[in-house]
């Protein structure tokens, strides 16, 4: 049945795209991007689809707004052409820290995005580690939210660091259910590094909950933005007597002078997948960055669904099932 489906890349995840295609032994399928001088954009397959699955690729990554309305227009032409099922890959989910009225009169956009693609008329979405879980509660179609930590997982394992001398954490409260599964991987203890944000960015009451003293550390996190407050967390683990320090990210957004900063770090080394690209100037900016791809499990994503088998087979690879 996979080879009746077709896999569509807009703009800012081409590569990964291409390398779904490839690993599902498909053609990329041909479609034109255009945006227009005013700022208008259009979107049109260059072949037919009629009666055919369709999967669009693209991360709603800088500049977020954009990439959004690449895919509502896409969906739009795809519907309008008789697509059978569309399918939106979403490795990582903008507006997603907009989950909640964290003040009285703010939106809630993560919500009123996942109103825009059902609208549009997309029929399911995968994606990966979103910031928030409840997002998947938004929307009236099914969605995927897959993980990337099995993979994270098995790259650190892989680095035989002595489980004795490690240990996992969390760079808040709010993260210790991903730093739990990626503790549970490595069979390592957790830590918490307990702080306040008064604003973004700015980190205060300063405090490490559990041993990190002489340990090596592994910092897991969904998001990567401006690096502020997990270089702020790294420097707290140090001033408890932390040994090496790894950071294991989902997403690397990178915003402002984020890698200037990781580069200054007390960070030996960040692992990130590549649900968002890293351009050339970026990679040539820092020395610390390991990109593993998400394109495998994707591909046996796409197969499963497909196929209609378990999703759960996408962390066969990585030994890893309780997702």
């Amino acid at each position: 049945m996979v080879k009746e489906t077709i896999v569509f890349a807009l703009t800012s995840s081409t590569d990964l795209a291409a390398s779904i295609s490839e690993k599902l032994g498909l053609r990329l399928g041909e479609i034109k991007v255009e945006h227009f001088a005013d700022g208008e954009i259009l979107v049109e397959p260059q072949q037919s689809i009629r009666g055919r699955d369709v999967y669009i690729v693209q991360s709603t990554c800088n500049p977020v707004t954009e990439r959004l309305m690449e895919v509502l227009v896409c969906i739009d032409a795809c519907r309008r052409a008789s697509a059978g099922e569309i399918n939106i890959i979403m490795p990582y989910f903008g507006y997603a820290r907009q989950d909640r009225k964290a003040k009285p009169r703010q939106p809630i956009t993560s919500k009123l995005v996942a109103n825009l693609l059902e609208t549009a008329g997309a029929n399911r979405i995968v994606t990966f580690d979103l910031h928030a879980s409840q997002i998947q509660g938004f929307f009236n179609i099914p969605i995927d939210d897959l993980t990337a930590v099995p993979m994270l997982g098995q790259y650190f394992a892989k680095k035989n660091i002595v489980n004795d001398n490690l240990v996992v954490v969390s760079p808040d409260h709010g993260g210790v259910t991903r730093a739990r599964r990626l503790a549970d991987i490595l069979d390592a203890p957790i830590a918490i590094i307990d702080k306040r944000r008064p604003k973004p960015n700015m980190v205060e009451a300063q405090n490490v909950i559990g041993d990190v003293a002489g340990k090596t550390c592994i910092v897991v996190d969904d998001i990567c933005d401006t690096a502020g407050s997990l270089v702020a967390g790294c420097n707290i683990l140090k001033k408890h007597g932390a040994g090496d320090i790894y950071t294991a990210i989902t997403h690397g957004v990178f915003s402002r002078n984020a890698l200037d900063l990781i580069e200054q770090s007390p960070i030996k080394e960040m692992v990130i997948s590549d649900t968002i690209p890293l351009t050339e100037e970026q990679k040539a900016k820092t020395t610390k960055i390991t990109q593993l791809s998400v394109a495998d499990m994707l591909a046996q994503a796409i197969d499963a669904i497909e196929n209609h088998t378990p999703l759960s087979r996408v962390y066969l690879m990585y030994s890893y099932s309780d997702c």
